[in-house]
């Protein structure tokens, strides 16, 4: 993980959600890094633990708490608001970036696998944002929020449509949120990162043909000249939250990605149909989704290779961002 920086928010205390691994174990590193009690909430206790361990061994000097929850359930995310107010104050700065992926072709999956994104990734990030709201306009810091969205909800993104529909929707309500809280001095900030390397491959789900679409995520999520360093990205993403930045579009991609949909919004459409008849097609029937610790790497001396050289690094993340099971 990245170096620690000046302790610009000692004193203060931050709340992350999907905290317990890859991007959310990131930037709960770097607020404590900056000197913020963070409370981290995540669905699973173990990977809590885990990331706990992790942050006190990196940051000593700083006050690091779990909590479980699942951001599907408001009444789950009143509760951690509550506790975390109860227990350290605050919160004065809240990241929601709770998130699943799912990547497959429309073909291979259904409304539930839409469904599941919303709930997860537009509505959890509903849920967080409307708890966090009161306690952050109470904040004598004056509250932040960021709100991770991503490239894929710039545009509609082949293959991970579930994702990018959701990312989309969670980037319009930041930006709406920022125009509506502004009055009551707490601060809004759209996050629209590109491809990180977080070892997120791992924890993604495929459906279709798994090992294919395994081959060509991993390797595209890995690969140096498309992906970033997540430590620099995770960097970025707190230093724009907390500097109060109304949007974030992060990595060249991303941002080229930006300008070429709103520029010339049809033709981008288009490159993308091409794009989508280059990536796997569904096989008949619809096997069931599988996480990508599951999935059986492509064969093929071709595909192989490139998928175990695009992923390298992204591997090497995996174990630093408690991606793997312990």
């Amino acid at each position: 993980m990245a170096q620690t920086t000046e302790k610009t928010l000692a004193g203060q205390s931050a709340l992350v959600t999907g905290g317990s691994r890859g991007l959310g174990l990131l930037l709960a590193d770097r607020l404590a890094a900056r000197g913020a009690t963070v409370i981290i909430a995540a669905r699973d206790a173990g990977e809590l633990a885990s990331a706990q361990k992790k942050l006190l061994h990196r940051h000593p000097d700083v006050a690091v708490h779990t909590a479980v929850c699942d951001v599907r359930d408001q009444e789950a995310v009143h509760a951690v608001f509550r506790s975390a107010h109860d227990t350290c104050g605050g919160p004065d700065l809240v990241i929601a970036n709770a998130g699943i992926i799912q990547v497959a072709p429309v073909d291979a999956i259904g409304a539930q696998e839409f469904r599941d994104a919303m709930e997860t990734m537009y509505m959890g990030a509903v849920h967080t944002c409307l708890e966090a709201l009161p306690y952050l306009k109470d904040s004598e810091h004056g509250g932040r929020l960021g709100v991770i969205s991503s490239v894929g909800g710039l545009m509609g993104v082949p293959h991970l449509l579930p994702y990018a529909g959701a990312k989309a929707a969670a980037g319009v309500l930041a930006e709406g949120l920022h125009a509506e809280a502004a009055a009551s001095g707490v601060s809004v900030t759209a996050v629209y990162p590109g491809l990180m390397r977080t070892g997120s491959h791992l924890q993604a789900e495929f459906g279709g043909a798994r090992s294919k679409e395994f081959g060509w995520f991993s390797a595209a999520a890995g690969a140096p000249l498309v992906s970033v360093n997540a430590q620099r990205a995770a960097e970025r993403i707190v230093k724009a939250v907390a500097g109060r930045r109304t949007r974030l579009v992060m990595t060249p991609l991303a941002r080229a990605a930006d300008l070429a949909h709103g520029v010339a919004p049809a033709v981008t459409t288009r490159l993308n149909g091409v794009v989508a008849r280059l990536l796997p097609q569904a096989p008949h029937g619809r096997p069931r989704r599988r996480r990508g610790a599951d999935v059986e790497p492509p064969h093929g001396a071709v595909s192989s290779r490139f998928q175990s050289w695009g992923s390298a690094l992204n591997e090497q993340a995996a174990d630093a961002y408690n991606q793997r099971e312990s």
